[in-house]
């Protein structure tokens, strides 16, 4: 199945600190836009300016990077699904963290994006890594549950259901929904209450 998320391999970016909220990640007056497009320009974007050009996301080092390595409580706030999307839209495809926030990290598998966990010295050691390189390749394996850098390999974690989704494809809700709309269709066409030629047609 195409929506299938097994492993997820680029260059990484750190992201230091705890208790990121979704607020830091996209302000509350990117909410405005009718679509997620052109989020990724406002993805920390009040953080951005405060530093200069100094925030990682500025940085030229790491533009490109698709796996964002971060502390304790990332996505903690408010529960806009803005934020895992703006993320996205700058290219971030997987994160590696301490924790994330509920909510957040629900966001995130709805979009096919894994995050996995690691104690606090282990991400200490991911982030002084990309830190030190950052070329180089940082891969997160869902099916052998770790992340390499090298010949830095380290364990993480993820609940066992969320990562059955990722591995099977099943997170995809509309994708399974056009997977299976011949089926979808015989079961609608038996239904007495369901016009589906008429929906069909319309």
């Amino acid at each position: 199945m195409v929506s299938e998320v097994k492993a997820v391999s680029g260059r990484g970016v750190p992201l230091v600190g705890n208790d990121i909220d979704t607020d830091r990640i996209i302000p509350a007056r990117y909410l405005k836009a009718v679509t997620f497009d052109g989020l990724g320009e406002g993805v920390f974007i009040d953080d951005r300016q405060a530093l200069k050009g100094e925030h990682p996301f500025d940085q030229p080092q790491y533009q490109g990077a698709k796996i964002l390595i971060v502390n304790r409580n990332f996505g903690c706030g408010s529960s806009r699904e803005h934020a895992p999307q703006a993320l996205a839209k700058w290219g971030i495809q997987a994160l590696i963290g301490e924790s994330f926030a509920e909510i957040f990290f629900g966001n995130c598998v709805a979009m096919g994006i894994p995050c996995v966990t690691a104690d606090s010295t282990t991400i200490k050691n991911l982030q002084e890594l990309v830190t030190a390189n950052s070329q180089v390749s940082v891969t997160v394996n869902l099916e052998t549950l770790q992340v390499q850098i090298e010949d830095y390999t380290t364990p993480v974690s993820i609940g066992e259901g969320t990562r059955s989704t990722f591995i099977s494809g099943t997170w995809d809700a509309c994708g399974q929904l056009v997977a299976n709309a011949d089926q979808i269709r015989a079961t609608a066409a038996k239904l007495p209450y369901v016009s589906w030629g008429k929906l069909v047609a319309s």
